[in-house]
């Protein structure tokens, strides 16, 4: 299989938001882009559909449904630039100025600044074991709008969200007429058991908007992600993306279709699910070696990163600062709270790394924690 050559891995130790580039199968790729090239008709050089391209939207439905059990129609599905475009155009269309959006604390921060761009005012609710704390959600902000939420990879806890939670939330919506953005970040990833199926999947009041992307799943540049909205939101939503940019390319569309109708796709993030957990099992036992006492590292149950709760620091801004003059990608947990502070902890990623860079990242690691 053709991937791309050992001189051009661009893995780093622990960069987060990573896939292993290195691994993708570019012959593979290549070959499917040449073909469709070859027979692209002339319309795949014009203007594009709003909502995306027919074929992938019919092969993101039927992929989703059975993999993430995901229930909808290929119209109910828009192609976008990845999540931040869906969660822009969600924020755009959905929120008013002053309306309350209730955010995980901690969680992503690119999806609390787009949703604050829209004026919107930011509730941060908390993150227990079992996922956002509903019960605390309903107390601050009652009739917010919308919810943004991570429940199968909660990010950046990596929590899964339980099913007495993810009913909780369910009604709150449902009761308050609010929305809930599930964000299927790096859900494929699971590494004990199946994959847990998605939050949309139990929605019978039509509340669920949710976002996914392929990024994380194929590689970096390849910026197309998919929304799957409620029936009713479907026409408005696809009148208000034309606003923006008209449509995804068409071009890349029509490649990633063909990649995931042949079975090319299901096949990588499978080998990758493999590859991931031996990189988890690498990172956890050499961080046991020669991390004990500085830092305990989570075993991570799913997903492309973990956490690292630090033994030794109290700030793990400093402790991050530290390990970047040494040459590594880390990130504090702290700079994902908004309001509820977490013990001190490092974020690090694994995906991007092959084994020998993961041990000596480790060994890298202990140096710079250990030096003051």
């Amino acid at each position: 299989m053709d991937v791309l050559p050992a001189s051009h891995s661009i893995g780093k130790a622990f960069r987060c938001y990573e896939p292993a580039i290195d691994l993708f199968p570019t012959g593979l790729w290549a070959r499917v882009a040449s073909r469709v090239i070859r027979r692209a008709p002339r319309s795949l050089y014009g203007h594009g559909n709003a909502a995306g391209y027919q074929p992938l939207r019919r092969a993101i439905a039927e992929y989703v449904g059975t993999s993430r059990g995901v229930r909808c129609s290929p119209e109910q599905i828009i192609v976008t630039l990845g999540v931040q475009q869906a969660l822009d155009l969600i924020g755009r269309f959905l929120l008013a100025s002053g309306d309350q959006v209730w955010m995980e604390d901690p969680g992503y921060s690119l999806a609390l600044q787009t949703f604050r761009a829209t004026s919107a005012r930011i509730v941060p609710v908390p993150v227990d074991g079992d996922g956002i704390v509903v019960k605390v959600g309903r107390k601050l902000a009652p009739n917010a709008k919308l919810a943004y939420v991570t429940p199968a990879n909660q990010f950046p806890l990596g929590v899964t969200m339980s099913a007495d939670r993810r009913w909780e939330l369910l009604r709150w919506a449902a009761n308050a007429k609010a929305w809930i953005v599930e964000d299927d970040y790096d859900a494929e990833y699971r590494y004990v058991g199946r994959p847990v199926a998605s939050l949309q999947g139990l929605d019978s009041s039509g509340c669920v908007i949710y976002v996914a992307t392929f990024t994380k799943l194929l590689f970096n540049a390849l910026r197309l992600g998919f929304m799957v909205l409620p029936e009713r939101l479907v026409e408005p939503f696809v009148s208000a993306r034309s606003f923006v940019d008209r449509h995804p390319p068409t071009l890349d569309q029509a490649i990633l279709a063909e990649f995931i109708t042949e079975g090319h796709f299901g096949h990588h993030v499978r080998r990758m699910r493999q590859t991931y957990a031996e990189r988890i099992e690498v990172l956890k036992t050499s961080a046991d070696k020669h991390l004990n006492g500085i830092l305990d590292l989570v075993h991570a149950g799913a997903g492309i990163r973990t956490l690292g709760w630090l033994k030794t620091w109290k700030s793990d801004h400093d402790a991050a600062q530290q390990a970047q003059k040494f040459g590594l990608e880390v990130a504090p947990l702290s700079s994902f709270t908004a309001k509820y502070q977490q013990p001190a902890a490092l974020m690090l990623g694994f995906a991007s790394c092959n084994p020998a860079e993961l041990r000596r990242g480790v060994s890298v690691l202990a140096t710079a924690l250990r030096s003051r």
